[in-house]
């Protein structure tokens, strides 16, 4: 018997969520909420949106559990608190792993946890508490994830890498084996790491500039 769930957010990243909740999952998602200033509908995808201090009245801890689908601003730390405030009030907090995902029996993952499709997680990989892992990662053998990070896609950690709480990862960001990537820790697109780093450092790739030339002015 499916268990009912309540996503916490309203923004799109809150609507992905929901489909894959409807479609790959146990769970039957009956309410989205946020904090009160945070509302611009009363209902999304025909769910309905509940204030999170009106919602202990529809849907009390001891009938449903809770994903906290909020983004990554100020390196995950708006949904790590989020997360603290949905524990103080009583509800357990589930995880997502989309069902081509294929996990081994030395995984060991934490709660508040979201692997969108085509990941891939290598033998005796650890993921700690709210990792939100986009599509199309490889995570290598013996790494372990923190608590608090979001991947976006095609990144690639190689093995024994240890990347700890409170980091952003870019997209087709490289991570060489047997590294750690610091605390608070903004990885931008496209970086290619080598070597471990410090707290609170930032790695950012110079973007694509248009060349001087236009289209039909090259012998292509």
């Amino acid at each position: 018997m499916a268990k009912d769930l309540v996503l916490f957010g309203t923004a799109a990243f809150a609507e992905v969520v929901y489909w894959y909740f409807k479609e790959d999952s146990d769970y039957n998602v009956v309410a989205f909420t946020a904090h009160r200033d945070r509302l611009t509908a009363s209902e999304i995808q025909g769910i309905p949106v509940i204030p999170f201090d009106e919602l202990a009245k529809k849907h009390p801890p001891a009938e449903c559990d809770m994903f906290v689908a909020v983004g990554y601003r100020k390196l995950n730390k708006i949904r790590a608190a989020i997360i603290d405030e949905v524990k103080q009030a009583g509800y357990s907090l589930v995880s997502y792993v989309h069902s081509g995902v294929k996990l081994w029996p030395n995984n060991k993952i934490g709660e508040n946890v979201f692997i969108f499709e085509d990941n891939t997680i290598q033998p005796y990989v650890e993921i700690g508490d709210d990792v939100i892992l986009w599509s199309g990662n490889h995570i290598g053998h013996h790494s372990k994830l923190g608590n608090h990070i979001f991947l976006a896609s095609h990144i690639v950690v190689s093995g024994l890498v240890t990347i700890k709480d409170y980091c952003f990862i870019g997209v087709n960001a490289t991570f060489r084996d047997d590294i750690t990537i610091a605390t608070e820790n903004l990885i931008g697109a496209g970086a290619v790491i080598l070597k471990s780093t410090q707290p609170k450092e930032v790695y950012s790739v110079k973007r694509t500039y248009p060349f001087e030339k236009k289209s039909d002015e090259i012998d292509f």
